[in-house]
């Protein structure tokens, strides 16, 4: 896939999936960041731990998601690298896209590129914070040199643009009907599922956070299972589970989430508004809006 949405028409629910796979999976794993594998066991959500927050609060991971759609959505469904780092900057400074205007959790990568106003490209520049935001493209015209922009909007390495590219496409083939397994031998990483939990780090590391959620979506088989082991891998806990939580959200369908996830979410008006402004304006209709 080079270009171009090819989700199924039902585009608006896949949408809201990915968006809400990808909130309560980070809201999971905010109270065990930094926390090493096998000191700690999720099994629902909790509140406070690592940064002291409610139940249900998202981090900077889920924010900048919405900053991202919502400037996708307000561009026309294009990639307008100008306005994504003001609606960064407004969360980062106002608490936009927050659920209590609490900005907490701010990777030094994006902290430092939005200071400068320019991405960073060094060898140390490849975090995970351009990885944990860019699902919404898989749902807009884009291409893959628009999917670098926007991730290089923060980080410019080629190692995250790569990551970022891959991880649109993954989402873009599970938004087809591909299995999960299909999908992401498709995109280079046939039998990351046949890795020990061993051989899975979770790190902050771009690459290491793809892979991870690689691994956790194709030996589990349900959205339950699949954020819960990612969280379970710890160290960047709430990254690893966002980004799986998108996969796991389109593969199962928001149904699939657990009621009383959801129901403990703060700020859920606003992933609503968010994914229904999407959905109502014209945002730069895709051939699955048309089909």
């Amino acid at each position: 896939i080079t270009g171009g949405s090819s989700l199924t028409k039902d585009w608006v629910t896949q949408l809201k999936s990915v968006v809400y796979g990808e909130a309560v999976a980070d809201a999971l794993g905010v109270p065990y960041e930094f926390r090493k594998r096998g000191t700690f066991k999720c099994e629902t959500m909790i509140g406070h731990g690592t940064h002291n927050r409610p139940a249900g609060t998202w981090s900077d991971d889920t924010s900048m998601m919405l900053a991202t759609l919502d400037s996708l959505t307000k561009c026309g469904g294009h990639v307008d690298e100008d306005d994504m780092r003001e609606k960064f900057n407004d969360w980062l400074v106002h608490g936009a896209y927050t659920p209590d205007g609490v900005v907490f959790d701010v990777g030094c990568t994006c902290m430092n590129a939005l200071g400068y106003g320019h991405g960073l490209d060094g060898e140390y520049d490849n975090g995970n914070g351009s990885l944990m935001r860019i699902a919404p493209l898989a749902f807009f015209d884009v291409d893959d040199n628009d999917i670098h922009v926007a991730s290089a909007v923060t980080h410019a390495h080629h190692i995250s643009c790569e990551a970022c590219i891959t991880y649109v496409h993954a989402l873009r083939l599970l938004g087809q009907g591909a299995s999960p397994r299909a999908a992401i031998t498709q995109v280079g990483y046939g039998n990351i599922w046949d890795r020990s939990e061993a051989d899975v780090p979770s790190s902050g590391f771009v690459t290491h956070t793809l892979e991870a959620a690689f691994w956790c979506l194709t030996t589990t088989d349900s959205y339950k299972d699949c954020v819960l082991k990612a969280v379970n891998l710890g160290d960047d806990t709430d990254t690893t589970a966002a980004v799986a939580g998108a996969f796991a959200g389109l593969t199962y369908g928001f149904d699939a989430i657990p009621s009383e996830w959801v129901a403990s979410m703060r700020g859920r008006e606003l992933l609503d508004s968010l994914v229904k402004e999407t959905a109502s304006g014209d945002c730069g209709r895709t051939s699955l809006c048309d089909e």
